[in-house]
């Protein structure tokens, strides 16, 4: 349409705007259309004819700079029925942060269902959805080409057919079943990709992590990365390859750090071999042993004073300082071994307090069953129910009513609604959306009476999760019928 055409038309339209007949000015092309036997009839004509010219027949043309998407990919699992899509907006609305409504959607995954697009969709930046979007994460990452983004099968062959998302959920599939075959598409594909890329998929190795792996990380000390080569680093000190890094600071770190521990005795009759961080004295001191830490791996230090990790964790003197209990537990989380962190891990949860919670610094080492072991210690303690909204990798759907009701949770939680301090009711609230992801769908209907009845408004936004927890107690083929 040139600037002629868009004049007229605009003098057709504010001339019907002031309420005037306009039939006298039209194009003469357009007199021939819309001939009648009215006056009226004439303007109705003139106006469809201009309708059809401005809403279809001369619309402008799309920017060169706007690109053809593919179509949204169909995920694995069936949509979630249109009458649960209510309680889950609701809950989607109270979740304060992307976290947290990603646990949502993990919740959901667990029971056999997707969100709707327009209810949810995974940020291409966020890393941690449930597995089954990854297709909608790399559409949303705008993948340009008409390729799958996911087949059957990756292989080296295929490779470049998934997209980013789709073949980090594949990797870890085959790291799991098959670790030497991904082992072997990570070292050949693996190579010509950035630093950053390499980063992630060396980070996948752990996963599936064997004395097979060896030979392939030690080759990663040549990597022109600094971070790649740390990364490989740390997976081999968990399978126990000694050889920590120096630094600038000093020639042997490992000796640095052991000056910072102090070794002592205890006991009378049967003397046992104890360990503890000494005093500090300065605040360059404390930075100084931060660092080292963080450098340094567990497996140096406890060859350094000749133990084993399992025995030197059970000689740690835990509550002497709790900044080095922490760096401590970090340090075995990053480079310990996995019996390291299963010991640690047991160690911390029985003695319960503030110590359990330390346990949350190796959440990402922890199989289910320990990570439900440390959940119900936080239950059954309910000094420390914050602890609840900082698990990560929890398994959704599984916490039954005994877990709440034999401890000390359900009572703290009933005081919380019942009384009149709005922090701590507050605070009740999000212990009420943690729970609602943990608890099965039992537990969650009995939960929502106990607190309705304690004396939480039946509306209550901090409910959504645990109402939609309790109506996604039917299968999918269920749900459907």
């Amino acid at each position: 349409m040139n600037e002629l055409e868009q004049a007229g038309l605009a003098r057709l339209r504010d001339g019907w705007i002031s309420g005037g007949a306009m039939f006298e000015f039209a194009p003469v092309e357009w007199k021939g259309v819309a001939t009648a036997s009215s006056p009226d009839e004439q303007e109705r004509r003139l106006l469809a004819i201009a309708a059809q010219a401005l809403d279809v027949a001369l619309r402008p043309a799309a920017p060169h700079v706007l690109k053809r998407r593919p179509p949204l990919p169909v995920l694995a699992l069936p949509m979630l029925p249109d009458r649960l899509r209510p309680p889950l907006r609701a809950a989607l609305k109270y979740a304060a942060d992307a976290r947290l409504k990603t646990r949502v959607a993990t919740l959901v995954a667990s029971r056999g269902f997707v969100l709707h697009p327009m209810d949810w969709m995974p940020a291409a930046s966020y890393q941690e959805s449930p597995d089954v979007y990854a297709p909608w994460v790399d559409w949303q990452a705008g993948a340009e080409s008409e390729k799958q983004s996911r087949r059957e099968h990756l292989t080296a062959e295929t490779w470049d057919d998934f997209y980013p998302a789709a073949r980090r959920t594949a990797l870890v599939d085959l790291r799991r079943t098959m670790p030497a075959l991904a082992r072997a598409l990570i070292e050949t594909k693996g190579a010509s990709e950035t630093a950053e890329v390499r980063l992630a998929l060396i980070e996948l190795m752990r996963f599936g992590l064997g004395t097979d792996d060896v030979p392939f990380l030690k080759s990663l000390s040549a990597d022109r990365s600094g971070k790649v080569r740390e990364m490989a680093g740390r997976l081999l000190a968990r399978l126990g390859e000694r050889g920590n890094p120096t630094d600038g600071g000093s020639e042997d770190p490992i000796a640095e750090l052991a000056a910072f521990i102090e070794e002592g005795k205890s006991g009378f009759i049967r003397r046992r071999t104890t360990y503890a961080p000494i005093k500090l004295k300065s605040p360059a001191q404390q930075a100084r042993r931060a660092d080292l830490f963080v450098s340094c791996y567990f497996g140096d230090l406890v060859a350094r004073f000749g133990k084993t990790e399992s025995d030197f964790i059970g000689a740690w003197q835990f509550g002497v300082d709790d900044g080095a209990d922490l760096f401590l537990v970090r340090m075995v989380s990053v480079s310990g071994g996995d019996a390291a962190v299963a010991c640690l891990a047991d160690l911390l949860v029985a003695a319960g307090g503030k110590l359990a919670l330390l346990v949350l610094q190796l959440m990402l080492r922890l199989d289910g069953g320990r990570k439900r072991v440390l959940i119900r210690q936080i239950l059954n303690d309910a000094q420390n129910l914050a602890a609840l909204n900082l698990v990560e990798g929890a398994e959704a759907g599984w916490l039954e009513w005994g877990d709440l009701a034999n401890g000390k949770t359900l009572s703290a939680l009933r005081s919380a609604v019942s009384g009149d301090n709005d922090v701590t009711k507050r605070s009740a609230e999000q212990y009420l959306e943690a729970i609602g992801f943990l608890a099965n769908p039992v537990t969650a209907e009995k939960l929502i009476g106990e607190i309705v009845a304690a004396g939480l408004p039946p509306a209550s936004p901090s409910l959504g999760l645990l109402r939609l927890n309790a109506a996604l107690a039917e299968s999918p083929s269920q749900s459907d019928r």
